[in-house]
């Protein structure tokens, strides 16, 4: 799951396009399924949202929650297509995103009714 935070005026108006490009970059690097997608956006108000100096009012902060067993390098491969695409398409500058990737074992998460390390239907590697 992937929870993307920004002012509302500056957010709003990108949320489909955005969520191609990252959907777009969980594929490219992460090997996702198209149907795998599970965005949440939180457009929040000025007042709000504070974000570190030397930042604009499109300030981004994308949290992407997945199990556990990507290597660094893919991890840190998603961030920088992330960067490049999200500046490239949308025209978000580098220094206005945010990414935290949070990891959790397979065990910690539930959908479809079991637990992440009973599915042995993935259509995608959690290892890679």
């Amino acid at each position: 799951m992937i929870v993307i935070y920004g002012i509302k005026e500056h957010l709003n108006p990108i949320k489909a396009q955005l969520s191609e490009v990252i959907h777009g970059c969980m594929q490219a690097v992460l090997g996702m399924p198209e149907d795998k997608r599970a965005h949440r956006f939180i457009p929040m108000d000025a007042e709000d949202f504070y974000y570190p100096g030397g930042r604009t009012p499109a300030y981004t902060a994308i949290e992407i929650n997945m199990m556990q067993g990507r290597a660094p390098e893919t991890q840190k491969a998603l961030i920088k297509e992330l960067f490049n695409r999200i500046e490239s398409v949308v025209g978000i500058s580098p220094v206005d995103i945010e990414v935290t990737i949070k990891e959790q074992p397979a065990h910690c998460w539930g959908f479809r009714g079991m637990t992440g390390d009973e599915a042995r239907d993935l259509k995608y590697s959690v290892n890679v």
